[in-house]
């Protein structure tokens, strides 16, 4: 074998090995569907904690309404975890067909969401809102939640065409009690008290 052909297999089998992973778009299109599946279910268990908070990246960021950026898996956790002492807590999804960016590395689902928890005079009331998700296929083939956004969805016989006055905040958990939460993350300290018969919950 001549250099020529020598350096054209080896350029070959570098290709092969060190290049991108091919995307197989039904392949993992049902594979994340199934992950974002699995995640609701066991949120809606509300059983374990770090399986829950597994589903989020390490560095993954939740936005609720009312409430400051929740950046980090100590922070996911805590909210997670003060999330379930909600007496009858529940919240559960359903997503549409994920999107995916053209490299396969990056998607976004969007979600209907219902939580139910008690409402101001003591009995469960079930609340609706949408969520948008971002997930990343990390190295080692497993997607992972990067960003969970929450809101309100529309009320009224016009929420197809108009939205409802904002509320006060209210996705994931509404209760006659008072939480204080402590978020920590790389910029310090952050403290929010929930209170006044409203509390937050994250999806998950």
């Amino acid at each position: 074998m001549n250099r020529i052909k020598m350096l054209a297999v080896l350029l070959a089998l570098y290709a092969a090995g060190c290049g991108p992973s091919s995307f197989d778009p039904a392949a993992e299109s049902s594979k994340l569907a199934q992950r974002d599946a699995d995640w609701s279910s066991v949120s809606f268990e509300g059983k374990d904690i770090e399986r829950i908070v597994s589903y989020w990246s390490d560095d993954a960021r939740v936005l609720q309404p009312g409430l400051p950026p929740i950046d980090g898996n100590a922070a996911i956790r805590a909210f997670v975890t003060a999330s379930l002492k909600i007496p009858g807590f529940k919240i559960h999804w359903l997503s549409e067909k994920p999107v995916f960016s053209p490299d396969g590395k990056m998607a976004y689902l969007l979600s209907k969401v219902e939580t139910t928890a008690p409402g101001a005079n003591g009995t469960l009331e079930s609340t609706h809102g949408r969520s948008v998700t971002v997930w990343r296929r990390d190295g080692d083939g497993v997607w992972r939640c990067v960003v969970d956004i929450s809101n309100d969805a529309p009320q009224g016989p016009a929420a197809g065409r108009t939205y409802a006055k904002p509320r006060e905040p209210s996705v994931g958990i509404r209760s006659g009690r008072e939480i204080k939460i402590v978020i920590h993350n790389e910029r310090g300290e952050q403290q929010h008290q929930i209170g006044d018969g409203k509390s937050e919950g994250a999806h998950g």
